[in-house]
């Protein structure tokens, strides 16, 4: 793991934001400071889209696309697969600039942050993920934040227990960390069933059918048949995936309206966690969906919170919450200002448990995280 130390990560402007990695080191967390330049193609895969429109972008002598280190959780993560810790649970912490365009003032940031892999034990991973964090708010002298949380895993087993074709399930569960996007397609598949269909909708819907494989080697031997071998860069294989996908989604043009329903009933529960796990026990019930491994780590969560001395009352959860990073897998969660000062969070952190594999691991590793945004309570704390 490169271990390279810059200037302006050793000489932060707050001794506060030493000690508070000196104390996530003391619990365990390693000490690491990854390269300032990364490539930039894992950012621009895996961010969200509010990363990637402000991301600093260069290329090196060969035309590899490069970037200033937008994000410390990809860069922790590259690093830690490359180490001989890949696969094994370790813990690391930083402290160091970030770097990302914004409208107006500077582009370079302080965060503080720790990032968990490989521990199994999920729901005390999480609830220890939240509790470092409160734990920051207070080194800087800020009390009672307000505490927000959601979790992208209990939307996920939703859309999994649905009567809803496989291509739909990925889309709307990848659409769920996005602005809109959700509501959007949403819109779509509640179309009225007396749309007018295309003449090919038969065909089509034959191949969202077939066996994966079988339906990628036709297109793909039509394509060439027909000449095309690549368009707009991508390959004819990246062609006929596209194809098939747009197929699987077209095929199910609407959504009965119970599912409808159902899906928006779901995303307006919101209250304290025992409240919402409450009403999701009766959603399930009356709707007869499998939620209960979700639900299940979702108590479990909020009971080791409670343990580490978390008042769960005090936290807002919302089942339409989402912090916008498209590697986020299941819990999330913001700290923001009681005040108000600040409309941005102060600190934010989830699990990613699918980011190690996208990164080229082997096997699945399980990781969760933070991040503190250093000037952010600076201007909302004690003066040091």
């Amino acid at each position: 793991m490169n271990n390279t130390v810059t200037i302006a990560e050793t000489t932060g402007p707050d001794a506060r934001a030493q000690a508070l990695v000196a104390s996530y080191a003391r619990v365990g967390y390693r000490r690491v400071s990854p390269a300032l330049i990364q490539p930039a193609e894992p950012f621009l895969d895996l961010s969200g889209e509010e990363i990637r429109q402000r991301m600093f972008l260069t290329t090196d002598r060969r035309g590899k696309e490069l970037c200033l280190r937008p994000d410390f959780t990809i860069a922790v993560s590259r690093d830690y697969l490359a180490s001989a810790d890949a696969g094994r649970a370790a813990g690391f912490c930083y402290l160091g600039p970030i770097f990302r365009q914004g409208d107006d003032g500077p582009g370079e940031f302080l965060q503080a942050g720790v990032e968990s892999f490989g521990r199994t034990d999920t729901a005390a991973a999480d609830a220890e993920m939240l509790s470092l964090g409160l734990e920051a708010i207070a080194e800087f002298g800020v009390s009672a934040p307000e505490i927000r949380m959601g979790d992208v895993g209990l939307f996920t087993a939703l859309v999994e227990s649905l009567d809803l074709a496989p291509a739909w399930k990925r889309r709307l569960v990848k659409d769920f960390n996005r602005a809109g996007r959700l509501e959007r397609d949403l819109d779509v598949l509640a179309v009225s069933t007396g749309t007018a269909r295309s003449e090919y909708e038969g065909v089509l819907a034959a191949m969202t059918r077939s066996d994966p494989k079988a339906a990628r080697a036709l297109v793909t031997d039509l394509l060439s048949i027909a000449g095309i071998n690549a368009v707009g860069g991508r390959s004819i294989e990246e062609i006929a995936d596209r194809f098939l996908e747009q197929a699987a989604l077209g095929a199910q043009a609407s959504l009965p309206k119970e599912l409808g329903v159902l899906i928006e009933r779901f995303l307006w529960i919101a209250g304290d966690p025992d409240k919402v796990a409450s009403e999701l026990r009766t959603l399930a019930s009356d709707a007869n969906l499998k939620l209960d491994a979700a639900l299940d780590l979702f108590e479990s969560r909020t009971g080791f919170l409670a343990a580490r001395g978390v008042d769960v009352a005090r936290i807002g959860f919302s089942t339409r919450f989402f912090i916008g990073l498209d590697y986020y897998t299941g819990f999330e969660f913001r700290l923001h200002d009681p005040q108000g000062r600040i409309e941005q969070p102060l600190v934010a952190g989830g699990r990613y448990d699918k980011l190690l594999s996208r990164l080229g691991s082997t096997t699945p590793i399980p990781a969760v995280g933070l991040g503190v945004w250093v000037e952010r309570l600076i201007a909302c704390g004690r003066p040091a």
